[in-house]
């Protein structure tokens, strides 16, 4: 029969002061704290939370005014749609993960939807770099009916369950008749949004671009047209010169006016969110957009995970790194301070004494 091995009588004495003393130990109680959040962090779950997002379709204005530089830079000044492109670009990031966004171009009576909405997270990539490549180029024809294309902003906002994100300045073009712009026929606030009105206060020149795209100078009185003449003539009709109430209705003389200049039409741009039901706001720079997006939009629950793994390793290993270098570091400072407190003696001058 195998003979038993008995532990020596001493050890049971030895072990509770050897764990007691270990417990008083800060450095094998990080040491043990840091192991313990290690084991939690492979077995830890995700943590499911709900996250507030949005889910926007952002339809920009990319017709001729939008060329406009009335936006100040480092670098003397950069256009209206450029601004645009760098203030959605920034809002990107500011968005929770979840948030949807769908990006269209607006020219002429309509917009043209470019894809539908897309998670900002996963496909940050392509979403930020369709926007960076919105060009005036893309444009399919040369007028600007900013009512018209809101408007069907708005249905198309409402088809893909989204709310709307409008840029734009403003600008009709052809100018509104007298009788107005076309109305809204939809309820208001069925689609939630945001008008943002882009460019400054002061009137600027448009610039002029050949077939390639290359500018060669701006816009002049005669190359724009000044007056909408469809519809009844104005009041003032019958004071102009050449007025004939059947063959000249508006006058025989060319109209004259600014429209060949360009400012952002905030007023007008207000009437139109009043009429329709979104909010409106002026951008002023390429940044700070996100927060009145989230104001205006629909808050909308977005179910996630939280990963806490990441969390609890960072602090097992910040509790290690303490663990270890403490000591180094107290031993260190204790030097110092005795140094500090007992400075060393400054030696006796030696040599021969000049008198």
């Amino acid at each position: 029969m195998r003979e038993r091995r008995v532990l020596p009588p001493f050890l049971p004495a030895v072990l509770p002061p050897l764990v007691a003393r270990n417990l008083r130990d800060g450095r094998f109680r990080a040491l043990a704290a840091a192991l313990a959040l290690a084991l939690a962090a492979l077995v830890a779950p995700p943590i499911p939370v709900t996250r507030t997002g949005v889910s926007v379709l952002a339809v920009v204005d990319i017709t001729g005014s939008m060329a406009v530089r009335d936006y100040p830079a480092a670098a003397g000044s950069v256009s209206r749609l450029e601004t645009v492109k760098a203030a959605l670009r920034a809002t990107l990031p500011d968005l929770p993960c979840g948030s949807r966004v769908a990006l269209g171009l607006f020219t002429d009576r309509r917009p043209f939807l470019l894809f539908t909405p897309v998670e900002v997270c996963a496909d940050f990539a392509p979403l930020d770099g369709a926007i960076a490549a919105l060009d005036p180029r893309m444009a399919w024809e040369g007028d600007s009916r900013v009512a018209a294309g809101l408007f069907r902003s708005i249905a198309m906002a409402g088809e893909i369950d989204a709310d709307l994100l409008f840029l734009t300045d403003g600008q009709e073009t052809p100018p509104l008749p007298v009788s107005g712009g076309p109305t809204f026929d939809g309820r208001p606030g069925a689609v939630r949004g945001l008008i943002v009105g882009a460019g400054g206060y002061g009137l600027s020149p448009i610039p002029r671009f050949d077939d390639r795209g290359r500018q060669t100078g701006f816009l002049g009185e005669g190359d724009v047209q000044q007056e909408n003449r469809s519809g009844p003539p104005p009041a003032d009709a019958e004071s102009r010169e050449g007025y004939n109430p059947r063959n000249a209705p508006f006058g025989a003389q060319a109209a004259h006016g600014t429209e060949h200049l360009s400012s952002v039409r905030e007023p007008y741009l207000k009437r139109l969110a009043a009429e329709t039901g979104l909010g409106y706001v002026h951008l002023d720079g390429p940044g700070g957009l996100a927060a009145p997006l989230r104001a205006a939009a629909t808050p909308r629950p977005l179910p996630g995970r939280l990963d806490p793994r990441p969390a609890l390793l960072a602090a097992a290993l910040a509790l290690t790194l303490l663990a270890l270098l403490a000591g180094p570091l107290a031993l260190a400072l204790r030097a110092l301070r005795g140094r500090a407190a007992h400075p060393a003696p400054t030696p006796a001058p030696t040599g021969a004494i000049r008198t």
